[in-house]
């Protein structure tokens, strides 16, 4: 029978590696890493480098890698890979913007997660989306069509695909960020989603609940003030690049409060802001999981004038303190070509729910190997 060791994985869409951080922790190794942001990449390769792991880190356009040629370059054949896993592009699916599902060309790159099964024949799949995936339109405008389409490509490659949408926090994530999971493998299926270990603080008083959410306050204890900006990116991401004028915008604004709300406060520091704009100069609460980090925003440290920094990201999203990320750290919102430090990370699978999810994978696969030797 396998052990642990010996389970064969490999990312796309990588992104800065959280997925691939709970895979690995469930006790896949993984093979090869597709990324096409330069950031992303220099993240995954200093983290590989200090881990002394030999995973291969490709960097470019998934469309133009050809899994035939991976397949063979990795000595293997199909149906050796244990796991195919990856995050694609979620934006056209996104309930935030304009959701141009498959008009949109990052829509598309969903499906080169059926490409790539449909060479590898791994045992298992694990796609992580947004929700807005459920209900997104086809090219003739069906509802959902998306998602049936892509269900339909996986059963056509005798895949049994199963469901979920998983709220973070209920996985021992301090931030309420809920996202569809897509488990597949091969058939006879006896992959089950596995329950979830924390619960809201006011569920959690029966003789046998769960444990209580873990917050924001939680996790941020034990960290060091940050560096201020000096033109020197600290190794840790633990600085505080906050302009002055957002340092003016947020100072009055309570703990869990957001600046709009703040009616009493002069126009000039509301300025535009609209009953709308509520993570719009958003202060978290050290009492409760924080909002979904997002790329578009940066959210404002509990008790201080400042934006949370890189590595209080990384500690809300669940990423080992151990782990570096590389690239810019930029001090305000915008459109720009690369991910910075903080969008890589609100960007990413937070680790402890790829863990979750993948140990359950290599539950399912042991169970099936035993099944066969029986």
């Amino acid at each position: 029978m396998k052990n642990k060791e010996t389970y064969k994985a490999i990312s796309l869409f990588t992104g800065a590696g959280g997925m691939d951080i709970g895979v690995s922790q469930s006790g896949f190794e993984i093979l090869t890493c597709i990324e096409i942001d330069p950031n992303a990449c220099a993240t995954l390769r200093e983290n590989i480098k200090r881990s002394n792991s030999d995973t291969k880190v490709i960097e470019g356009d998934i469309r133009k890698v050809s899994p035939l040629a991976l397949m063979h370059d990795l000595g293997l054949k199909p149906g050796d890979l244990d796991l195919l896993c990856g995050g694609p592009p979620c934006q056209s699916f996104s309930q935030i913007g304009k959701r141009g599902s498959l008009s949109d060309e990052r829509g598309l790159l969903l499906f080169e997660m059926v490409r790539f099964a449909e060479i590898f024949q791994p045992k298992a799949l694990l796609i992580e989306q947004v929700k807005g995936l459920l209900n997104a339109p086809d090219e003739h405008d069906l509802k959902g069509g998306v998602f049936k389409k892509l269900i339909d490509q996986l059963e056509a490659l005798d895949y049994v695909p199963k469901w979920r949408v998983i709220n973070a926090a209920q996985y021992g994530v301090p931030q309420l960020r809920e996202r569809v999971f897509i488990i597949a493998t091969k058939k006879p299926n006896g992959f089950q989603f596995p329950n979830p270990s924390h619960i809201r603080e006011k569920d959690s008083h029966s003789l046998f609940s769960l444990t209580p959410f873990v917050t924001v306050g939680d996790v941020l204890t034990g960290l060091d003030s940050p560096n201020k900006v000096n033109g020197h990116i600290p190794e840790d991401s633990h600085l505080d690049i906050t302009p002055e004028g957002d340092r003016f915008r947020i100072n009055g604004v309570p703990e869990g409060g957001h600046l709009a709300s703040q009616v009493h406060l002069p126009i000039e520091q509301r300025k535009g802001l609209t009953k709308k704009d509520t993570t719009k100069f958003k202060r978290l609460s050290r009492t409760a999981p924080s909002n979904t980090l997002r790329c578009g925003e940066i959210f404002f440290h509990p008790i201080e004038d400042r934006y949370l920094t890189p590595r209080e990201y990384m500690r809300i999203h669940g990423y080992p303190d151990n782990y570096v990320l590389c690239g810019p750290i930029r001090g305000r919102s915008g459109s720009v070509r690369n991910l910075d430090q903080h969008r890589q990370v609100a960007n990413s699978v937070p680790p402890p729910v790829a863990k979750a999810l993948s140990s359950a994978i290599i539950k399912t696969l042991k169970e099936k190997i035993l099944i066969t030797n029986a």
